[in-house]
């Protein structure tokens, strides 16, 4: 016989008023014992409270946005039989459990909460630590110190500026057509709508994110997390509380933060970093990009194709330094035409807030007189945040430059915390932490694991892409390296000629004596997503008639290595080139 129950919030320590921010079932669902009812949220963590019973829900006593402590009623509850109302259980939050061998086991002292893995930030490599020990059966809290979960990737990096580069390349495009016959009108740029079109973009990751975490049963935790001791980590949450969290094993995640230029006039918003470009706050006339990496050139290709006359700044002698000037010289020459100026060798010595703008002071040889700007973007690079943890209070190294000093299992001098991503070293990308990462979470379950990447590709994803992996000319050079060049002209592809973009390349350097790959590089559209053939034929030790017997498809721009390797072993016959005598 069947019996109506009520199903409480069990015992849930000091927690009281605490807000409910999803509910997880509907009247008629039928759940099972231990089974999600609803998501709950404090200032200290977010947790799940599970059916004390099996049953069908028959009444919801909760809503959205209700404040509930123990023994407030969730909903009323059928269970299949009759039979004395079990306890309910705590909720899910992290228990001490027996850490993996492989590890030490720190002592704890006073904790609110405990887990036996704790990560430190929630970008792609923390979240992917998170995940993975989760996974492997660890009990695990992610701290992070914003309100959505991602990290600069997902929220003021990678994605965001991924969608502002599609747009911008539609925009161009567009333009482009004209040769063929062609025309479109001038766009029409909604500011506030594409902005919000970019943060719906945002907001899907993030919220993807979010619910994968739910789903592994990790317990989420927001503040500024820093170390009190090799085994507690304290998190302050914006409201001022602070939440102590034992661990058995630590993960540091906690990345990287945009580089400054001292003395700069860094209270006026009309000077934006990456994060601030990202907004889009509006779109200016002349804007000012010191700095011409890849963050920075990314950016100018976005505000260029809006509607900004940009000019880019960039100290050394050609842009985007640590790639083959080869790879450079298509992108340089396009932007160019477009751009308002691109100074090399150049400094900003001084920038003035003026009411028409921000002036601009340069140093160099040939350089303009003070130009103002309406905003200025310095893009200068990214520091580690290895200062920003605490970690002396572990007992964590942190070198001169701020990067937290791994060995090839990520483990730091101290045995029981790792450390991935930007803050153990460069490049500095997502792609790196994320497999960094999964490396840490299966040496703390007590797998044999360890980073040994052959290469990690580099992209720019601006208009051509830029695309590099393993070994650069300049870093033969400078090494002593010997190698040997192939190199297939886009103006030879009939894909590439069929969308009107002739100015790329892909180029293989390989060993003279037994024609294995040691790096590749290629410049157009869609490089970044070409490189990825050549990063696997890498590490699977391809020599050149590997790749040349590959069957790739045509006509499309990955056929570009085929015909490299083609170049390599004078089999090419979509080029001609003269017998060697």
């Amino acid at each position: 016989m069947a019996q109506l129950i009520e199903v409480k919030v069990p015992d849930i320590g000091d927690f009281k008023d605490v807000d409910v921010i999803e509910l997880l079932v509907k009247p008629g669902d039928r759940v099972t014992k231990e089974a999600s009812l609803i998501t709950l949220e404090s200032d200290k963590a977010t947790m799940e409270i599970p059916s004390s019973d099996a049953g069908v829900v028959r009444d919801l006593r909760v809503k959205v946005g209700d404040k509930v402590s123990a023994g407030s009623v969730i909903l009323m509850l059928e269970t299949d039989a009759a039979a004395p109302q079990a306890t309910p259980r705590p909720p899910h939050v992290p228990e001490e459990r027996k850490p993996a061998p492989a590890a030490a086991q720190p002592q704890a002292g006073a904790a609110d909460l405990r887990a036996e893995v704790v990560v430190l930030g929630s970008g792609p490599g923390g979240y992917t630590a998170a995940f993975r020990a989760a996974d492997l059966g660890k009990s695990v809290i992610l701290v992070e110190r914003y309100p959505n979960l991602g990290g600069v990737c997902t929220n003021v990096g990678c994605i965001p500026s991924k969608a502002l580069l599609h747009v911008a390349r539609v925009v161009t495009e567009a333009e482009e057509t004209r040769e063929a016959g062609v025309a479109f009108g001038d766009p029409s740029i909604d500011v506030a709508k594409l902005r919000a079109w970019k943060e719906d973009v945002v907001g899907k990751g993030t919220k993807g994110i979010a619910g994968l975490a739910r789903q592994r049963k990790v317990t989420v935790v927001e503040g500024v997390g820093k170390f009190e001791s090799p085994a507690v980590l304290a998190v302050k949450a914006k409201n001022g509380k602070t939440t102590r969290i034992g661990f058995d094993y630590c993960i540091i995640a906690a990345g990287s933060s945009v580089a400054r230029i001292p003395g700069f006039p860094y209270e006026d918003p009309r000077l934006m970093n990456s994060t601030g470009a990202l907004e889009l706050p509006d779109v200016p006339k002349r804007l000012l990009v010191i700095g011409g990496g890849i963050i920075g050139l990314e950016m100018a290709c976005v505000y260029d194709a809006l509607g900004s006359k940009v000019t880019v700044v960039e100290l050394m002698d050609g842009l985007i330094p640590g790639a083959d000037r080869d790879l450079i010289r298509p992108l340089e020459r396009r932007i160019q035409k477009r751009y308002e100026a691109i100074l090399l060798k150049t400094k900003v010595a001084k920038l003035e807030p003026q009411a028409a703008g921000l002036q601009a002071t340069f140093e160099g040889d040939g350089v303009p007189t003070p130009q103002t700007y309406d905003r200025v973007l310095l893009a200068v690079g990214r520091r580690p945040n290895g200062r920003e943890v605490g970690a002396e209070a572990a007992g964590v190294k942190v070198n001169e430059r701020g990067f937290i000093p791994v060995d090839r299992q990520c483990r730091t001098n101290v045995s029981h915390i790792f450390a991935i991503g930007d803050i153990v070293g460069e490049p500095m990308l997502a792609h790196k932490a994320t497999h960094e990462a999964k490396v840490a979470a299966e040496v703390i379950a007590g797998h044999k694991a360890a980073f040994d990447a052959r290469t990690i590709p580099s992209v720019a994803y601006t208009d051509p892409e830029v695309a590099w992996m393993g070994l650069t000319e300049l870093d033969a050079s400078r090494l002593g390296i010997a190698y040997q060049k192939a190199s297939f002209p886009w103006a030879a592809s009939g894909r590439a000629r069929s969308i009107g973009r002739t100015e790329g390349s892909t180029k293989l350097l390989f060993d003279p004596a037994s024609k294995r790959i040691l790096g590749a590089g290629m410049v157009g559209p869609n490089a970044g997503e070409l490189i990825a053939e050549m990063v696997l034929a890498l590490e699977m030790g391809s020599d050149m008639e590997d790749i040349a017997l590959t069957i790739h498809p045509h006509p499309t721009l990955s056929e570009t290595p085929g015909f490299a390797a083609e170049v390599a072993l004078g089999s090419i016959t979509d080029l001609y080139l003269p017998p060697k005598k």
